[in-house]
């Protein structure tokens, strides 16, 4: 009988606890990977063992911001691999990949990096002067790896023809989620029940939903599109609602803002997330900026909630998986989002397509990735 596949990850940020999107995906692809292989995880100090359950979790690395000290590390780095019998390393990002590179020249073991973004389109985004240095760094490490994911097919087109990557060698990795049942009218209505007391807001009011982090450009431009271009054509049609917004990260500034509004519910972060996909119509997505997939868009999907989107904000989530659960607005086209806001057949109740499930489920996310780990 042939062992499990050995695999050590390399984080550069916090996933346990994972609270945000971006810490789902990460810890829920290892944790569903465990099931399959073993698992060793490398990861940023500041984790806490809270979530890790059936993982062999290391938690000594500096975080990306301070990521060139690690090379203190690589002699243990090189210990974990050979203590643990590893037959591979998967850096997440591209931040550590000059880590990854180093600890293949010291080990022999192939190299795959798992991609979220672009992350030179990011920092341009967010216009870092520096953006165009580390897209060479990435376009670099990406060439040297011996296998590349991409969270979408997008990134992994972009990445084939701009940075030369032969297609053979990289392959897309969705977000995955583990919900399989659909939400029944009773847990709706329950949670429903939970956000009117909690809020106080008017029954008869239709109940739009956005959240992520608020400290992250794309979001932050969002809000402003919500504040100065929806809400404005929603008022002028006299339209009974309210917005609530959800995430952490939010500056005192903008959480003024969001407050001097009646129809925004600013409820920061919540712990209990689940009432909110449970208990609102309609989750609102008009990001234009950034790049990778909209983890939130995937999780309101996942959680039958009819979504509202800008194209650039559906990136990733293609509509022939979603079918009429996703309406998508062309980009900057604020009255036409605003008129599907206000649709009267919102929301639809048409469920999860099976499609939409085979694409994001975590098992079988899991499942592909494995067919093209194990041939390296």
């Amino acid at each position: 009988m042939m062992r499990p596949l050995s695999v050590l990850g390399i984080v550069s940020y916090r996933i346990f606890p994972a609270q945000m999107g971006g810490q789902k995906c990460v810890a829920g692809f290892y944790q569903e990977l465990a099931r399959h292989a073993k698992v060793t995880l490398a990861v940023a100090h500041t984790n806490k063992n809270a979530g890790a359950d059936g993982l062999d979790v290391n938690a000594f690395l500096f975080d990306h911001w301070k990521g060139l000290l690690n090379i203190a590390y690589l002699l243990r780095l090189r210990k974990l691999v050979r203590r643990r019998a590893v037959d591979l390393i998967i850096i997440e990002h591209s931040y550590f990949g000059w880590l990854g590179l180093t600890l293949r020249r010291l080990t022999k073991k192939p190299l795959v990096i798992r991609s979220h973004n672009i992350e030179s389109h990011r920092f341009r985004d967010m216009r870092r002067w520096w953006w165009w240095l580390y897209e060479r760094y990435e376009k670099r490490v990406h060439r040297r790896a011996d296998h590349c994911f991409f969270i979408t097919e997008e990134d992994l087109d972009w990445a084939v023809q701009h940075w030369g990557l032969s297609a053979a060698r990289c392959s897309v990795m969705s977000y995955g989620i583990d919900i399989s049942e659909p939400v029944s009218a009773a847990q709706r209505a329950e949670a429903r029940n939970v956000l009117q007391m909690r809020h106080l807001f008017p029954s008869d009011e239709r109940l739009f939903f956005f959240n992520g982090s608020l400290d992250y450009l794309p979001n932050i431009d969002a809000l402003r599109i919500i504040v100065t271009e929806l809400i404005p054509l929603l008022r002028s049609a006299r339209y009974a609602f309210r917005v609530i917004i959800c995430g952490k990260g939010l500056s005192s500034e903008w959480i003024n803002v969001l407050r001097s509004y009646r129809e925004i519910i600013y409820a920061g972060f919540v712990s209990d997330i689940q009432n909110y996909w449970y208990g609102t119509d309609c989750f609102i997505n008009p990001v234009t900026l950034g790049g990778g997939i909209r983890i939130k868009l995937v999780e309101a999907l996942a959680h039958g909630l009819t979504t509202i989107s800008t194209i650039s904000g559906a990136r990733g989530v293609p509509v022939s998986v979603t079918g009429d659960k996703q309406q998508l607005v062309n980009d900057y086209d604020w009255p036409s989002f605003a008129q599907q806001m206000m649709r009267a057949d919102l929301p639809l109740d048409t469920g999860v397509s099976p499609a939409f499930l085979d694409r994001y489920s975590q098992a079988n996310i899991v499942r592909r990735a494995l067919l093209s780990l194990q041939t390296l």
